[in-house]
């Protein structure tokens, strides 16, 4: 398990000169995940944020074997890639050994891809299913997603008189994935790296299927300035909204204790598609953090 930063890996993976946004926290995230591969993986990706801006016809900012697909089947491709080895192996035609990882978005996760990943995760194929979530379909113009957080503005639930925004909360896509019965899940965020890349490696080396889902910040979507991703994403965990936590064969594990949270207005506050709310709809997101805070054990709002 990686300790510090000086630990890790010197090789990129993802080379630069992709065509993400700027301030764009989705590529510092690859860049983490890819550190821990090496290149003997291969990366399964589907439409997204990240496929679009890393293969722009003709180059590719992909140093490892890649595949794109469509929204709804990248757990289906890499249950077909992680099997088809298997057999080759089994029948002595090949000794080779690799990473399967998928990398998808909230959209190609939580909904259109849902039910690829459920069965993929029942039939118990050994790969890591990782999703980067933005919290809407970024790519093709904001719209909310499954993911998409209670209160948030986008361009399918834009706030107004009779409006707050999104009206539903997210989906957890940890309970769903755990609720398969799988050996390893966990959440994760690239304002904490060395946490995200030791439970990357966990699920590598895990026998069976594992999830992970990251929070990536995203400048364009949340409306903040293109330095602020990483602070935003920290904030997130300090304020108990985004737990950093992992399931082992059922186990709860807190990862990163917050024994002292910050109100989660300090959060909101930071972006645009959240400036809209008033103070009794803040209080709603700050109970359902509390919610979070007790089954987590995480400590007391600071006062301030």
């Amino acid at each position: 398990m990686f300790k510090t930063i000086k630990e890790l890996p010197k090789e990129e993976y993802l080379a630069p000169g992709h065509r993400l946004c700027a301030g764009c926290t989705v590529g510092t995230t690859v860049r983490q995940i890819l550190k821990v591969t090496g290149n003997n993986v291969v990366i399964v990706t589907p439409t997204s944020c990240l496929e679009v801006a890393t293969s722009y016809f003709p180059q590719s900012a992909w140093r490892v074997p890649w595949v794109h697909l469509g929204f709804e089947n990248a757990a289906a491709v890499a249950s077909g890639i992680e099997g088809a080895m298997k057999s080759l192996r089994r029948k002595g035609k090949s000794n080779e050994k690799f990473h399967v990882v998928v990398i998808g978005g909230d959209g190609g996760t939580f909904d259109i891809g849902l039910q690829a990943l459920s069965g993929a995760l029942e039939r118990g194929h050994d790969f890591l299913y990782i999703c980067y979530d933005n919290e809407a379909y970024m790519n093709t113009g904001i719209q909310r997603s499954s993911a998409t957080p209670y209160g948030a503005a986008t361009t399918t639930t834009p706030p107004g008189k009779k409006s707050i925004g999104q009206k539903t909360k997210k989906k957890d896509l940890v309970g769903i994935a755990v609720a398969h019965g799988i050996p390893y899940a966990a959440t994760a965020c690239p304002s904490y790296p060395i946490d995200l890349m030791n439970k990357v490696k966990k699920g590598l080396d895990v026998e069976g299927p594992a999830l992970i889902h990251v929070l990536t910040p995203c400048t364009t979507g949340w409306r903040f300035e293109t330095d602020m991703g990483i602070e935003i994403g920290r904030m997130a965990v300090l304020t108990g909204l985004w737990p950093l936590y992992e399931v082992e064969n059922g186990k709860v594990r807190v990862t990163v204790q917050v024994p002292m949270r910050e109100p989660v207005e300090k959060y909101l506050k930071m972006q645009g598609r959240f400036r809209h709310l008033p103070e009794e709809e803040i209080k709603k997101i700050q109970e359902y953090a509390d919610e979070l805070a007790k089954k987590f054990g995480l400590g007391p709002v600071r006062k301030t």
